[in-house]
């Protein structure tokens, strides 16, 4: 049986391909292919181990995108532990003396995904126990 995905999974999903995009950005960014647009980047402005892990997990993000998509327990997981760890990425960065017009997408939009993804709606969705 077919589970049946609400809008906010959708969007859930929809904001997973954003975030794939964003750390492609980043992703580039840290190849010195696009220069920071938001304010300056106090470490990691050229690293190939950084730009590395920075693909990476925009693949994983659209592993999420997809598992979102046909409403797997799975997607749930990934997002949480991924959003947890660009909540914390973000505000290392910060702490490190990147500017916070930087890392305030990527703070603001790991911090609203992770409140919806925890709240028991979201969790009955994908069959996750209180």
């Amino acid at each position: 049986m077919v589970k049946e995905r609400p809008i906010g999974i959708t969007i859930l999903a929809i904001v997973a391909i954003i975030a794939a995009i964003n750390a492609f950005i980043i992703t580039l960014q840290m190849l010195h292919l696009l220069p920071t647009y938001l304010g300056p980047v106090a470490f990691n402005q050229f690293s190939l181990i950084g730009a590395l892990i920075w693909g990476f997990i925009a693949f994983i993000w659209l592993g999420i995108a997809g598992a979102l998509w046909i409403v797997h327990p799975s997607g749930w997981l990934w997002m949480v532990l991924i959003a947890t760890f660009d909540l914390i990425y973000g505000i290392i960065c910060v702490l490190g003396g990147s500017s916070w017009e930087a890392m305030a997408p990527l703070i603001i939009i790991s911090g609203l995904v992770l409140i919806y993804c925890l709240l028991p709606g979201t969790k009955d969705t994908f069959g996750i126990p209180q």
